[in-house]
């Protein structure tokens, strides 16, 4: 950074950076366009509609989705607040209007409230990882703990939507432990495949997914 003085000559004005971990989300994804309003809330549209869409593509394959991986991508590339919208918007839609049927009332609000708090986690796992030195998005991200963290957190989403969700579902049923252990148990098989498939797609695709994302924005 410079500042000009009295004879217009250009003085160069060191900037030190006490704390490396205060550096906000913004700066370290500086892109002119991403601090556009405009901008960003075509962004929040594309990432609704992306999740939306991949939603509906793989409603019919059991278990099978990457509506949970594009909601997280959204708040990782784009915020707190944008990625907590596009996670209320299209769980609303996808939920609402969902192929297979409509959620009864108390699994819908969860549905809403998880995805949401899925694009705030997003922005969350980025400032966390600003603060690391082998984060390097424009480099390489497939790097062991980055792709650890990633693993552990698709893992940790989806093990406590698949959870709660089972609970509520077998719950409007009957409130006793014995049916929501029944309740899982018939149903393992496809959150197993829930769970390995979520870990996989935030391990195998979500550093890629990120590094693209972040070439087009920049």
């Amino acid at each position: 950074m410079v500042e000009l003085n009295q004879k217009n000559d250009l003085i160069p004005v060191k900037v030190t950076l006490k704390d490396n971990s205060k550096i906000s989300h913004e700066f370290l994804n500086h892109s002119v366009w991403i601090e556009k309003t405009t901008y960003r809330i075509a962004l929040i549209s594309i990432f609704s509609a992306l999740s939306v869409v991949l939603g509906y593509l793989l409603a019919y394959l059991p278990n099978i989705e990457m509506f949970t991986l594009m909601i997280f991508l959204s708040g990782f590339i784009l915020g707190k607040k944008e990625g907590f919208t596009v996670g209320l918007l299209s769980s609303s839609i996808f939920t609402f209007f969902n192929p297979l049927g409509a959620s009864p009332v108390p699994l819908f609000v969860y549905q809403i409230i998880h995805y949401s708090l899925t694009g705030l986690a997003g922005s969350v796992t980025r400032n966390f990882l600003n603060t690391k030195r082998y984060f390097k998005p424009k480099e390489d991200l497939y790097v062991f703990p980055i792709i650890l963290i990633f693993g552990f957190i698709g893992a940790l989403i989806t093990f406590i939507y698949d959870i709660i969700s089972t609970a509520i579902s077998g719950f409007l049923v009957s409130i006793t432990l014995e049916y929501f252990i029944a309740t899982y148990m018939t149903g393992i098989i496809f959150t197993t495949i829930h769970l390995i498939g979520n870990i996989l797609g935030f391990i195998f695709l979500l550093p890629g997914l990120i590094q693209i994302v972040q070439k087009i924005l920049d």
